[in-house]
């Protein structure tokens, strides 16, 4: 089956790399979302990712920390996840470069976008860590700022609800799915799937973005080729 797109960006939630530990990696999961993108890239698709911090830091942790010292420390803490994702697809034969929005050259390369868009020419995963390097930015913006940057065609959103609701569906029975929005509905009625900065700078680059379930093997696919899953937003 073809691809609907050529070049993704695929944002993964840093809970969901710790599966059902709720903290930390669960290399299991790793090793089965490693699997979903190396078939995405035998496909010929290019491949790019952003991975949050939750599963190591949820940001402060006490009153008195100050707001900066706590961004960075989850910037470290993408750091961490993109590392362990890169090992887990290199141990599957995929190429992949880490880069980091914040210089530590011993581990990673730092971010320069021209590499890496020939990084993805090539056929390597190029993961995206430290967030955009500065504090008071969402990993989620950090996914909408480097997808316009690569020339994405889509961004991912892989979640641990299977698309985009009115209300929290976890809470009530009642919630509605949506199959389709545009971006204003989802700046206008607050909906909880990624911030308004990265919200808005999909509507300002056209970059749809495609919410969808983490948890069911094989949506990672079904999405790249065009299956009605999950929840499209656009224009």
């Amino acid at each position: 089956m073809e691809p609907k797109y050529k070049r993704i960006m695929l944002k993964l939630s840093g809970e969901a790399l710790s599966g059902d530990k709720g903290y930390g990696i669960d290399f299991e999961v790793a090793k089965r979302i490693s699997l979903e993108i190396k078939e995405l890239v035998d496909m010929g698709v290019e491949v790019g990712a952003v991975v949050g911090g939750g599963n190591i830091w949820r940001g402060r942790s006490g009153e008195g920390m100050d707001r900066t010292t706590a961004d960075y420390m989850g910037m470290l803490a993408t750091c961490i996840n993109a590392l362990a994702l890169q090992d887990s697809l290199e141990s599957m034969g995929i190429m992949t470069r880490v880069q980091t929005a914040i210089e530590m050259k011993e581990v990673a390369e730092p971010y320069i976008r021209r590499r890496a868009m020939r990084h993805l020419e090539k056929g390597r995963v190029v993961i995206f860590a430290a967030g955009t390097g500065n504090p008071y930015f969402s990993t989620d913006t950090t996914a909408a700022l480097r997808a316009a940057e690569i020339e994405a065609d889509v961004i991912l959103l892989a979640k641990k609800v299977d698309g985009v609701y009115n209300k929290d569906p976890h809470k009530y029975k009642d919630a509605v799915k949506y199959d389709n929005l545009n971006y204003i509905d989802v700046l206008e009625k607050g909906l909880q799937v990624m911030d308004s900065t990265a919200t808005s700078l999909c509507m300002d680059n056209n970059i749809p973005i495609l919410v969808f379930g983490l948890d069911n093997p094989g949506n990672i696919k079904k999405a790249i080729t065009g299956e009605k899953i999950g929840t499209l937003i656009s224009k």
